[in-house]
């Protein structure tokens, strides 16, 4: 996968639409896969999970994996292992509101979703990995420099820790969010 682009007005829009978000996520942690099987785990058909990888592959975000099925199956990957979005690049195009907002929706909506996944599933995990995750909350007194600052820091420490999957090894999420809010 090619390194991790930025998000423009046409892939922003590709990813407005949920079930795309969960396709190019899949194709990322997943690997490679037909429409057909990536419809059968959503619980969608096989013509629309076709539809909406064509949609993304128009956007640069999934790919033809060329070198795996046959003439009848056509294989799709992510182009990239993560794309980066900066809503602020979008501030003053207001024709990228609506997908902006659904975009982000759809990522605030899975995260949620994945952390409940888990709360749900703690038991089934040995106690060494429900000691090791973490859901934690904090509030910060920051200026926006200071937190475009520690933005920077977490996702440099993240991306020192990529590396191929080893033996006794999970697929870890690593949820991180930083935004304002008002108190008053």
């Amino acid at each position: 996968m090619a390194a991790e682009p930025m998000l423009d007005l046409a892939g922003l829009r590709a990813l407005a639409h949920p079930l795309r978000v969960h396709l190019l996520a899949l194709l990322r942690t997943k690997g490679p896969s037909t429409a057909t099987a990536l419809g059968g785990e959503l619980g969608e058909s096989s013509g629309s999970t076709s539809y909406h990888l064509r949609q993304l592959a128009g956007a640069g975000l999934v790919v033809e994996d060329e070198g795996r099925g046959n003439g009848r199956e056509r294989w799709w990957r992510a182009a990239h292992s993560a794309t980066h979005l900066e809503p602020a690049d979008f501030a003053d195009r207001p024709e990228a509101g609506p997908a902006l907002r659904a975009f982000l929706t759809t990522v605030v909506a899975s995260a949620a979703r994945r952390a409940q996944e888990f709360v749900d599933e703690t038991a089934g995990w040995p106690k060494r990995w429900q000691a090791a995750a973490d859901l934690s909350d904090f509030g910060l007194s920051l200026s926006a420099a200071e937190l475009t600052e520690l933005n920077a820091e977490v996702a440099a420490l993240v991306e020192s820790r990529r590396r191929p999957p080893r033996r006794g090894d999970e697929t870890v999420v690593f949820q991180f969010q930083s935004f304002p809010r008002r108190t008053s």
